[in-house]
C-alpha cells in the first residue's frame, strides 16, 4: 500500500515535524490571556495537567503507529479495529481539523505580516463578517499558499528540511525570551500566583488539547520514516513533552516580563514582554518573526499530514481515486497536496472572521479522531494480542480508558453551555455541512465499489 512513498524522513525530521505543528502561532497571541485568566502558577498547573492528558492520548497513537506504520495513521488503526465505516468517520473528522488549520494559517500570515510591516492595503474587494477584504492583504496569504504547496509537491525531504530550520528558529526565539526573563525580568510580577481560582485554571486547561494538535501527524507519515519502528512511538511522546516544556517557558517569560497593568492592555503579550525585557522594539519584531515561523511550520505539517490522509482514503475507495495519485518523480501525493493548496489559496478571500469559525468547528474533528483511535487501541489489544508492538504501553488498560474519558471530556467542551462551545449558527452550520459532504461521499463511493464488485462477478461467471 505504501511502496510508492520514499523512506527519507530521519528521526530529527519527524521530531521537528510534530513540534513545528504544535508550536504554531498560539504561543505568541494567547500567552497574555493565560496569565491574566489563571495567573502564573494557575497557568503552569493547567499546562502540566493538560500535557499529561495529551500524553495519554499520545501513548495510544505511539503504540499503534509503531505496530502499524502505514500511511494514513488513525484511518489504518480504526479500519483494522472496527472496519470501513468507523475508519471513514475517523479520517474525515481529523481531515476537517487539518483543513481548518491549513486555511487558518493562510489568514494568520497576512495578519502577522501587518504587525511586522504595517501596510495600507489597496484594492478593496468586499466586506465579510464586518471585515473589509483587500486584494493586497489576500495576496500575502495566497502567495504563501502557493509557495508551501510547491515545497511539498517537490518531495517530502525539502519540506522536512524547511520544517526543521523554522522549528529551530521558533525554539531559539523562545529561548531568547527566557534568557531576557532570567536576566531582566521582575519576579514580583509572578504575584498573585493564582487568578480566577479553579475556574481560571480550567479556562486555560480547555485550550491545551488544541494547542497540542499536531503530534498525530507522525502516524500519517509512518511509512516514510527511516528509523526502527519502536523509535516512532518514542519520538511522538518526546514531541509532546518538549512542546509542554516550551509552553511553560513562554508562560514564565511573559509573566516576569510584563506587569499586571501591562498584561491587561497588551494585544501581543509575548512580543511586548520581549520589548520590555530587552528595552528595544526590535526584539518584539524578532519574536513576531518567530511567530511567523510557527505559522509556517504548523501550516507545512498539516499539508503533509492532510495529503497523506486524502491518499489513504483514496486508495481504499472512500473518496475519488484522483487523490491517490503519487508523483512518479517526487514520490508525493501530488494531487492531494494541490487540493489542500487550493483551499489555502482561497481562504484569505473570506477575510479574518469566517476563518475563526472554521477553526473552532474543525477542532471538534480532531477530538472525535482522538476518541475513535483510543477506542481502536483498546479493541486491537483484545482482538490482536499477538500483534507485534515495538513500542508497547505498559499499563494499557489504564492508558486506554483515560484516553477515552479525556477525549469525551474534550468533545463536551464544544457542546452548548460550555466555555468553548461552538457558536450558533455559523460554527454548527460549518460542522453540519462538512458532515453532510462526508456522508454524501461515503454513499456515492460505496455505490461505485458495489457496482465494480458486481461487474467483476458477472465477468467471472
Amino acid at each position: 500500500m505504501n511502496k510508492n512513498f520514499s523512506k527519507s524522513m530521519s528521526m530529527t525530521d519527524v521530531l521537528f515535524l510534530a513540534m513545528g505543528a504544535m508550536l504554531g502561532w498560539g504561543w505568541v497571541v494567547l500567552s497574555g490571556e493565560w496569565v491574566v485568566t489563571a495567573g502564573f502558577l494557575g497557568s503552569v498547573i493547567a499546562f502540566i495537567i493538560g500535557g499529561l492528558l495529551v500524553v495519554f492520548i499520545g501513548l495510544t497513537y505511539a503504540e499503534l503507529a509503531s505496530a502499524i506504520p502505514e500511511t494514513g495513521g488513525g484511518l489504518v488503526f480504526v479500519l483494522r479495529a472496527f472496519g470501513k465505516k468507523s475508519s471513514f468517520v475517523a479520517a474525515w473528522a481529523v481531515l476537517f481539523g487539518y483543513v481548518s488549520v491549513i486555511t487558518f494559517e493562510a489568514v494568520a500570515l497576512p495578519t502577522v505580516i501587518d504587525y511586522v510591516v504595517p501596510v495600507k492595503h489597496q484594492m478593496y474587494l468586499w466586506t465579510l463578517g464586518g471585515w473589509d477584504v483587500y486584494l493586497t492583504w489576500v495576496l500575502i496569504g495566497s502567495v504563501g499558499a502557493i509557495l508551501l504547496t510547491a515545497l511539498n509537491y517537490f518531495g517530502i525531504k525539502p519540506a522536512t528540511i524547511f520544517q526543521s530550520i523554522f522549528t529551530v528558529a521558533i525554539v531559539l526565539v523562545g529561548l531568547l525570551l527566557v534568557f531576557g526573563a532570567v536576566k531582566n525580568g521582575s519576579t514580583s510580577n509572578i504575584q498573585p500566583l493564582f487568578k480566577g481560582g479553579v475556574g481560571g485554571t480550567m479556562s486555560v486547561l480547555i485550550m491545551i488539547p488544541f494547542l497540542f494538535v499536531g503530534f498525530d501527524v507522525i502516524p500519517q507519515v509512518a511509512s516514510e520514516i527511516k528509523a526502527p519502528q519502536k523509535i516512532i512511538g518514542k519520538i511522538l511522546i518526546a514531541s509532546i513533552i518538549t512542546s509542554v516544556i516550551f509552553y511553560l517557558l513562554i508562560v514564565f517569560g511573559v509573566t516576569v516580563g510584563l506587569t499586571e497593568s501591562q498584561l491587561a492592555i497588551t494585544e501581543l503579550a509575548t512580543a511586548d514582554a520581549m520589548v520590555n525585557l530587552f528595552g528595544s522594539e526590535w526584539f518584539g519584531t524578532i519574536l513576531v518573526i518567530g511567530g511567523v515561523a510557527g505559522i509556517i511550520t504548523s501550516w507545512n505539517a498539516f499539508i503533509i499530514g492532510g495529503s497523506r490522509i486524502l491518499y489513504a482514503m483514496a486508495i481504499r475507495g472512500m473518496i475519488p481515486k484522483w487523490f491517490s495519485h503519487i508523483h512518479p518523480k517526487y514520490k508525493t501525493p501530488s494531487n492531494a497536496i494541490v487540493f489542500l493548496g487550493l483551499l489555502a489559496f482561497i481562504a484569505p478571500f473570506l477575510g479574518r472572521p469566517a476563518l475563526v469559525w472554521i477553526v473552532n468547528a474543525g477542532g471538534v474533528g480532531i477530538v472525535v479522531g482522538y476518541l475513535i483511535v483510543s477506542l481502536s487501541f483498546m479493541q486491537l489489544r483484545k482482538m490482536e494480542p499477538e500483534l507485534v508492538r515495538p513500542y508497547k504501553v505498559k499499563y494499557w488498560r489504564v492508558t486506554g480508558v483515560l484516553a477515552i474519558i479525556l477525549s469525551i471530556a474534550f468533545i463536551s467542551f464544544y457542546l452548548p453551555g460550555m466555555p468553548s462551545s461552538l457558536s450558533w449558527p455559523s460554527e454548527w452550520l460549518i460542522l453540519g455541512v462538512w458532515c453532510l459532504i462526508g456522508f454524501a461521499l461515503y454513499i456515492t463511493q460505496s455505490k461505485k465499489t458495489t457496482v465494480k464488485s458486481t461487474d467483476r462477478k458477472i465477468q467471472t461467471s
